[in-house]
């Protein structure tokens, strides 16, 4: 056993490189995965791809984790300390949350597989692994999120390439920081809805993080002096009281 999970670490230790790395500001993952090693390899690779990385290698942990807070998806392995994977998925369906969930484990049979799915999970990936399949599998994840199946969002003049990490205002490419280019991610996944500053500070920061309480108002600004054109109609709205909104204007 530990081979296998020795091999996946290993696989899993040169992740994807994105256009914009060292990001501290974006979707929000939970990774529960008592192996410390791929653990820490996994956590490293989803950060520099761009996420929000809450790390445990506790069930029970997890699970007070995943009830407390709103994750984008959840990454779950089966064989934890204290409770297993799957009777934390249970605990988590029942009390009705809606995280999409994706289960890392060395079950390979088909029963396994089965019955992990039937209890909730989105989706299952079987050790050892690629990263950029990972990778590739939570993105996917966190478009079902929000429902949105395609992989470029356009909004207004914006064109958003989730998948680069590119922004264009129609033939000009606009060049963003990683945490402008996260926090317009967001938004546009959300596109004509208000979001409020506590929604964003969830989505972008970990768990431990002791960040500024204006960052989010700081980064709105940097955002509309990039995206935004004089003479143009603005692309973000501030809403009374109640956030922001990417788009028309609720």
């Amino acid at each position: 056993m530990m081979t296998r999970f020795a091999s996946a670490a290993k696989m899993c230790a040169t992740p994807l490189q994105p256009a914009a790395l060292l990001v501290d500001m974006k979707m929000r993952l939970l990774l529960i995965e008592d192996y410390r090693p791929l653990q820490q390899s996994l956590a490293k690779g989803l950060r520099e791809a761009g996420f929000a990385v809450d790390t445990t290698g506790d069930g029970q942990e997890g699970l007070w984790f995943a009830m407390g807070n709103d994750y984008d998806v959840i990454i779950l392995d089966l064989m934890l300390p204290d409770m297993d994977g799957l009777s934390l998925l249970k605990k988590l369906r029942a009390e009705g949350r809606q995280n999409h969930v994706l289960i890392l484990t060395a079950k390979d049979t088909l029963e396994d597989r089965i019955k992990g799915l039937n209890l909730g999970a989105d989706d299952y990936l079987v050790k050892p692994f690629s990263f950029e399949e990972l990778l590739a599998r939570v993105r996917a994840l966190v478009r079902r999120s929000y429902r949105e199946k395609n992989p470029e969002i356009k909004v207004q003049n914006l064109r958003i390439d989730l998948t680069a990490q590119r922004v264009w205002d129609g033939r000009d490419e606009i060049r963003l920081t990683p945490r402008e280019y996260a926090l317009l991610e967001y938004l546009a996944l959300r596109a004509g809805q208000t979001v409020s500053r506590t929604d964003i500070w969830e989505h972008v920061y970990e768990f431990e993080s002791a960040a500024s309480s204006n960052v989010v108002d700081v980064y709105i600004g940097y955002l509309r002096k990039k995206i935004e054109q004089p003479g143009k109609p603005p692309l973000i709205h501030t809403v009374r009281g109640r956030g922001y909104t990417l788009g028309v204007q609720p």
